[in-house]
């Protein structure tokens, strides 16, 4: 369906009660194969014990550990896929009642060719609610990926390490304290990382503190893990803002920053908040390669297409100022108080 057609809401409730069918069915199925996964992982674990007992040597203990990694992390990533579809089938299930409730609404109201022309006011709604829908389960992948390469990997190495230290404690204590190191090493680099997928999710700070002290210590972290000069400089009265505006706010920043660390090759990032009294006006500026503004219409951006979104739904602007080879400067501005 292109942008210039009408959407045939009967038949998009039809694909999304046939979609909401093949997930609900993708669920059990998925469910029943982690049944089976927890069972082989409990078996495997109660043989672990078994040969811990019976004295096993540290290679034998090795090998066993490796079977019992790679049933952990079927299990994890089944246990991961299973969430995914429960997301799914959430969302299938909101933007089915909001269909019904067009469908229902369309059919009181005339005929069946009205059924067949939503109002600008219909499609713009169904538009921000697919985007919503989108920029969320892409971010959820984003976060997934991260954590089952990153701490949910080391997780499973630290229980291979502490069970290796524990066999080497009784013959040879030198090499268990080197493990035993190790370990530490590990789990701090680890729980820095948890930190940081903590603080992306939803950084208390920002509840607590609100929106500019968190963007300072968000710039610094960002500064400090992309390797680039990053800058925030914020002019008129600083003050709370209404929850709402400030969660849109570091999202839109958040999402901004990390467009110009992947993709424009940019050194020096400066991150400027104007707080007026009627209106917050926002800009990101980078000394990046820079794009044509007219890539926008065809990139599949969900995060700068949300951005002008929100903004635009909330009364503000949405600005790109950027050419090839001269950097990009990305606005938007929303008023203080809709």
């Amino acid at each position: 369906m292109t942008s210039n057609e009408p959407m045939d809401f009967q038949n998009e409730l039809d694909e999304t009660q046939r979609a909401l069918r093949e997930v609900t069915l993708m669920m059990e199925q998925s469910q029943g194969e982690l049944a089976k996964i927890t069972q082989r992982n409990t078996a495997i674990t109660s043989h672990l014990q078994q040969l811990q007992k019976q004295g096993t040597t540290v290679e034998d203990l090795k090998m066993s550990y490796d079977s019992a990694l790679d049933v952990q992390q079927r299990l994890f990533v089944m246990r991961g896929q299973l969430e995914k579809l429960q997301n799914d089938k959430g969302h299938l299930e909101k933007y089915k009642a909001t269909l019904e409730n067009i469908v229902s609404g369309n059919g009181a109201g005339g005929d069946a060719s009205s059924a067949g022309a939503p109002s600008a006011g219909t499609k713009s709604q169904m538009a921000g609610i697919e985007m919503i829908v989108n920029a969320q389960e892409a971010e959820r992948q984003r976060l997934s990926r991260q954590m089952h390469d990153g701490p949910a990997q080391a997780l499973s190495n630290f229980i291979l390490q502490t069970e290796i230290a524990m066999r080497l404690l009784d013959v040879d204590p030198a090499q268990a304290k080197d493990e035993l190191g190790n370990l530490k090493t590990s789990a701090m680099g680890t729980f820095q990382r948890v930190r940081s997928f903590i603080f992306e999710l939803r950084p208390m700070m920002l509840d607590d503190l609100g929106l500019v002290p968190t963007l300072r210590k968000y710039a610094d972290a960002f500064k400090e893990q992309a390797g680039l000069d990053v800058s925030v400089t914020v002019t008129g009265t600083e003050r709370r803002l209404e929850s709402y505006l400030e969660v849109m706010i570091f999202r839109a920043v958040q999402e901004l920053l990390g467009n110009a660390s992947r993709h424009s090759q940019a050194t020096l990032i400066k991150v400027q908040i104007d707080l007026g009294n009627d209106t917050i006006r926002v800009s990101v500026e980078d000394n990046g390669k820079g794009f044509s503004p007219e890539i926008l219409k065809e990139s599949n951006n969900l995060g700068l297409k949300l951005i002008r979104e929100r903004s635009e739904m909330l009364g503000g602007s949405f600005e790109v100022d950027s050419s090839a080879g001269s950097g990009a400067r990305i606005s938007f501005s929303v008023p203080a108080k809709v």
